[in-house]
Formats: C-alpha cells, structure tokens, sequence
C-alpha cells in the first residue's frame, strides 16, 4: 500500500462535543456556513455533491460515531478522505480535522483550506452558542478570515 501524505489541524470550540458533532454531521447546513462550499445536493444516503469553490466534488460518509470521530472519502478533489476527531473538554471540544491526499505538492493548499475551514466552523458555532440561529447567520469571509484557531 503506497503512503499518502497526511494533514492535521486541531481547534478549541467554546461549545459541547454533540453540538460541534451536530453541525458538522448536518452536512445540508455546509452551504450556510462553510466559506468554500456554495451549495449540496443529497445524492443518496450519506453521499453528496457539494458545489465548492473549486468545483463539484463528491463527498461519501464511511464512518460515524457520534461524539467521537467521522470520515469520508472525496472524488473530484485533491482530499481523498477527510475526517474529524472530536474531543471533549469539559463546556468545549478539541475539534481535529485531517485529510489524506496523493500528491505532496497539494500540502499548502490543502493546510489552507483545513483552516479556513476550522475558522468558518468556529465563527459558526460562536454564532449559535450566543443564541443565534441558522437561518439569522450570515457568512463573511472577513469576520471568519480573522477569527483565531
């Protein structure tokens, strides 16, 4: 089995593990608050085409363990899985994101990516902790571009 290079990037959210875990389990919400995704399509159970930022891709769900870890594979894309580990700390959750990928040269982009993502995820669930709701959110890429990891 050839090796594939690998990315990791962990982030502290001021919120409960199954909150955290909702969010990013609801994968018809990541138009609403991802910055790269633009809209999704449910194909079929546990498969989606998310139109992103660079181009349709399609995401399948092959692992769910709720509060614990989830991992899906990718087509169209440079990420041929990607996956979360969440870990609970008391009234906030260590959310790591990773990804595995075939070629090392796609490393920058892809740790780019992985933080941009962790601070739209950020940004969003600040926003429902302090009582916002779904359909009140409004995503910008200045706010979520200076949020900290």
């Amino acid at each position: 089995m050839k090796f594939m290079p690998k990315t990791e990037l962990t982030s502290n959210l001021d919120a409960p593990v199954d909150k955290v875990y909702g969010v990013l389990n609801d994968f018809m919400s990541l138009p609403l608050w991802n910055i790269t995704v633009n809209g999704i399509k449910e194909l079929e159970p546990n498969k989606y085409l998310i139109n992103s930022t660079v181009g349709e891709v399609i995401n399948t769900a092959i692992e769910d363990v709720p509060n614990e870890k989830m991992t899906s594979t990718q087509e169209n894309s440079p990420m041929l899985q990607i996956g979360y580990i969440f870990e609970p700390k008391g009234e906030t959750t260590d959310v790591t994101l990773w990804t595995e990928f075939e070629l090392e040269d796609q490393r920058n982009v892809l740790e780019m990516a992985a933080e941009l993502f962790l601070k739209s995820l950020k940004v969003y669930v600040d926003f429902l902790m302090e009582g916002g709701t779904p359909e009140d959110y409004e995503k910008k890429f200045g706010k979520i571009k200076k949020a900290k990891l």
